[in-house]
């Protein structure tokens, strides 16, 4: 009995991203916050962060870092036949703000939809578009992009907050790629009891808009930063030791460790506890902020650009409100690798 073709391996054929043109440095932020520029930079790593201009949203941000990432792969938008977008600042409630980049681009032949998994979104999406490609060979490749508008929905006075979140998108173009290229051992895991943890109170179904919620902010960010620290120092340490020991790997075998950039001194700091070189871990968030689903695929278009050679092996770690959480193996490949059905 015949089983078929085997599915093709999936990997990456280019990487983008994208930064809002204005710059909120630390004087700025200290100034709003009541802090000085030293407190913010000694606790969170941040010293600037990108914020949209008041007639960009995020599907204006997103469709630059899938054209930057089109380029790089050298193909037209208008080839892609998948369009997957993770974020939590979307331009509305509905549609999906995947059929605005959609529109943006002239990707007629795309299939459009978003993932809401906040700051581990972008590698949720990937799963997605992993999926689908591997499905059908002749699909073709697909656009994977993490955006956020945080400045949006921030209070600038709050010092929880407006220090870390920032605005900015990166994506990725995803595609068949010779063996052992790719992605593997993607996990993914949730825990909806911690969902207070880090949120967006009203303008949904529970809390609509309205005068009341207006005034009191409650179309805002809202996190419980000491809750969030504490599980993100449960959850890198382990994501990490799980994924090694699933597939009998040593940090010393990771080229490169690309993790979601919630606070660069908390992530330095679990890193050095792990024993993650500092050559090892992608930090991107000292100069964007914590730019949410967009930080994984922000640092990783840092690494493509960097020193990530074909056949290296990255681990990704994403971990975010939900609470959620995932990792995945990929092996780097280059253009030449590609597999065309």
């Amino acid at each position: 009995m015949s089983t078929g073709p085997t599915p093709p391996r999936i990997g990456v054929w280019g990487t983008g991203s994208y930064l809002p043109a204005r710059i909120r440095d630390n004087a700025e932020v200290a100034e709003a916050v009541g802090v000085s520029p030293e407190w913010i930079r000694e606790r969170t790593g941040v010293t600037t962060r990108h914020v949209a201009a008041a007639g960009q949203a995020a599907s204006d941000l997103a469709a630059e870092a899938v054209r930057s990432a089109a380029a790089e792969a050298g193909i037209d938008p208008a080839d892609l036949g998948l369009l997957v977008l993770a974020t939590s600042t979307p331009d509305e409630l509905g549609p999906s703000t995947a059929c605005r980049v959609q529109g943006l681009l002239g990707a007629t032949r795309a299939v459009a939809l978003d993932v809401s998994a906040a700051c581990s979104g972008w590698l949720f999406a990937a799963k997605v578009a992993h999926d689908w490609l591997r499905e059908d060979p002749t699909r073709g490749c697909a656009a994977v992009v993490g955006v956020e508008a945080y400045s949006k929905f921030l209070d600038p006075a709050d010092r929880g907050t407006a220090v870390l979140f920032a605005d900015g998108a990166a994506a990725a173009v995803l595609g068949p790629v010779a063996a052992p290229g790719g992605f593997t051992d993607f996990h993914f895991g949730s825990d909806g009891s911690l969902a207070d943890y880090v949120l967006i109170p009203a303008g949904g179904s529970r809390h609509p808009a309205s005068a009341a919620t207006l005034r009191d902010g409650s179309h805002l960010i809202r996190m419980d930063g000491r809750s969030v620290s504490r599980f993100i120092k449960e959850v890198f340490p382990r994501l990490v030791h799980e994924s090694l020991d699933r597939n009998r790997l040593k940090l010393d075998d990771l080229a490169c460790v690309v993790a979601h950039q919630p606070n660069p001194v908390l992530l330095r700091d679990l890193a050095r506890e792990l024993g993650i070189t500092e050559s090892q871990l992608i930090v991107v968030g000292d100069r964007v902020g914590n730019i949410g689903a967009a930080s994984s695929p922000y640092a990783l278009a840092t690494a493509a650009r960097g020193s990530l050679r074909p056949g290296d092996t990255v681990l990704i770690t994403v971990f975010g409100a939900g609470m959620t959480w995932g990792s995945a193996l990929l092996r780097w490949t280059g253009t030449t690798e590609r597999q065309t059905p």
